[in-house]
């Protein structure tokens, strides 16, 4: 099928981890996989911000680099940064150097904290909006969907930025809201374990 690919270990996989070595160890040990971790959480939902217009791998290419000058994405320390700050992200050539979508990540972080002051976590708002579906869902062709709209509306109701439905669709897929790897995946049926074993946060 169209959306497969074989693998370098000869086992077929999702055709778009045959981008570089780097996609293939994303799409094998990351994509797809339940997330709980705020941090982890926050960092993904700033780098689908920025993959805005780009592709996934140009970002996973300087993702050390936004770590570094992001503090790990640490949003409790984000939430302090200054204009300074600003003009550091700025100029700083390892990251992406797109002044709104750097100050959305800072006004993000300051929402993030509310949203934890509220609901005790950042995870236990992002995962209310995981699909009903059934144990093992058919992977899905769409960039959107009712839930990703519905994320992407409670988050711009709140003032953040960058977080429209199909940023909100790749970032459910990735964080193991969802378990959108091709039928034939090797990879499909750990994720779907992975899922069945997650401990949804706030329940």
């Amino acid at each position: 099928m169209n959306d497969i690919v074989t693998g370098p270990d000869g086992q077929s996989r999702c055709r778009w981890c045959a981008g570089g070595p780097e996609m293939l160890d994303y799409h094998d040990t990351e994509w797809g996989f339940p997330v709980r971790d705020d941090v982890r959480l926050f960092e993904k939902l700033s780098l689908e911000g920025f993959q805005s217009g780009l592709s996934w791998r140009a970002i996973l290419l300087k993702r050390g680099h936004f770590r570094e000058a992001f503090d790990q994405f640490d949003f409790n320390r984000i939430a302090h940064y200054t204009e300074r700050d600003v003009e550091r992200l700025v100029r700083n050539e390892g990251i992406i150097r797109h002044r709104g979508k750097i100050e959305a990540v800072l006004n993000n972080a300051r929402l993030a904290r509310d949203i934890v002051e509220r609901e005790g976590s950042l995870a236990a708002f992002i995962w209310r909006f995981e699909p009903e579906q059934e144990p093992v869902a058919p992977p899905r062709s769409a960039t959107t969907s009712a839930e990703s709209v519905a994320l992407s509306k409670a988050l711009k109701k709140q003032g953040w930025k960058f977080v429209g439905p199909t940023t909100m669709y790749a970032f459910m897929q990735s964080m193991g809201l969802i378990n959108d790897h091709a039928e034939q995946c090797v990879i499909r049926g750990q994720v779907e374990q992975a899922r069945a074993s997650f401990r949804r946060p706030g329940r």
